[in-house]
């Protein structure tokens, strides 16, 4: 297995999904995976700040050509609702090295995991309001609490719960629908209102996302439901420690990548030429088979990452998932610069092509920067905020 050695790596960190093991057993696949999901992340999220109406699920009007609309489509068949369900995933996988390292250290672990679910609640009520109002640092807080209570759960009861979830939010999708879409009308002109929001200065941009947290809140019900549900996957595989020992589960990754590409990429065929979000029964059919799709992708970098020729992209990545929650946020503090009057306002001027691009940019000076900078340090700086607050005590150097 690729791994850390003494020596080779600033020691341990704290990250976004709580993380928190030594230099010489800190596992660089999951950091691999973290950045590769981070990556997933922000190609789904730019399109919120690029454009004012993907927020009320409504097509920029602006942009109707074949290559525009090959470029949203391919969004929705290949990214939409696919990576924030790994960085979950990893969440609760993490969840079980927390527990670990508590006990470990002879420490009473529930104060922590609330300090740390504490920490993350504020950074997320402050980066939905001043930066992005799609945040899901607060989902991830709350549901914290729920994977806290159910951290006793039987392996069996934590996967068989995790499907029960999956199949109950695609089923109230399909009966009731999707309860942000609004009439098509309606939302091209709230799209446009958005969008011109973005354009003003500071004031305008944080009124937005305030005006936006009512619909945001209801949109977030069926995603953390699905977050959840990844969590308790996690717990399960954590107890397992599957990402410790890939060597003994390389039948199981390959299984993953056999069931999970012809259905999940099935799914998203129908899903992205369906209507995506704005369609229950395309949406109900998406989330179905997202995780399917989503775990294929996972098992597929794993592979990537354990193998010798993935060892230098590896790396690139590992450097970037170690300080996932300062990329997360900095992704958003640079697309803010980039598109709104708080910056070079560029929302609503873009190509969905470009805009693309541009977010392969941003991530890959986040590679590059994530590497110079864990080269140099243990923690990235919100990383070391966060390890501060869980500890309560100052982070050693």
């Amino acid at each position: 297995m690729w791994r850390y050695h003494h020596g080779a790596t600033p020691a341990a960190t704290l990250n976004v999904t709580g993380v928190r093991t030594g230099r010489s057993d800190r596992i660089a696949e999951i950091d691999a995976l973290r950045g590769f999901a981070l990556l997933g992340i922000l190609v789904a999220n730019i399109v919120y700040f690029a454009s004012g109406y993907p927020a009320h699920l409504a097509a920029d009007p602006t942009y109707a050509s074949r290559l525009d609309s090959a470029t949203t489509w391919l969004t929705a068949f290949l990214i939409d609702t696919k990576f924030y369900l790994l960085f979950s995933f990893l969440f609760g996988y993490s969840f079980t090295l927390q527990m670990d390292s508590a006990a470990r250290a002879d420490a009473r672990f529930t104060p922590r995991f609330l300090r740390r679910l504490g920490g993350l609640f504020v950074l997320g009520v402050l980066h939905a309001v001043l930066l992005f109002h799609g945040d899901i640092l607060t989902t991830y807080a709350l549901l914290g609490l729920i994977l806290l209570a159910l951290r006793k759960v039987s392996t069996t009861a934590a996967l068989v719960s995790a499907l029960m979830l999956t199949v109950a939010v695609a089923v109230i999708v399909l009966l009731v629908g999707n309860p942000v879409a609004a009439d098509s009308a309606e939302a091209v002109i709230e799209g446009a209102r958005t969008t011109d929001a973005f354009r003003g200065g500071p004031g305008s941009v944080v009124a937005e996302h305030l005006r936006l947290v009512p619909a945001q809140l209801v949109s977030n019900a069926g995603q953390a439901a699905l977050a959840l549900s990844a969590f308790l996957v996690g717990l399960a595989a954590g107890r397992h420690r599957v990402l410790s020992d890939l060597d003994r589960y390389v039948h199981l990754l390959r299984r993953i990548q056999w069931f999970g590409y012809p259905v999940g990429l099935a799914g998203a065929l129908v899903f992205a030429s369906g209507g995506g979000t704005r369609n229950a029964g395309t949406m109900a059919v998406g989330l179905l088979t997202a995780p399917l799709l989503a775990a294929a992708y996972g098992a597929s970098a794993l592979q990537l990452v354990h193998s010798r020729t993935g060892t230098r992209l590896a790396r690139s990545f590992a450097a970037a998932g170690r300080m996932a929650l300062t990329n997360y946020i900095g992704q958003s503090v640079i697309c803010v610069l980039v598109f709104t009057g708080c910056g070079f306002g560029l929302v609503g001027r873009i190509a969905p092509p470009v805009v693309i691009l541009i977010a392969f940019a941003i991530f890959g000076s986040q590679l590059v920067t994530s590497t110079w900078w864990m080269s140099r340090h243990r923690y990235g700086p919100l990383e070391w905020i966060l390890r501060f607050v869980t500890y309560a005590r100052r982070p050693s150097p």
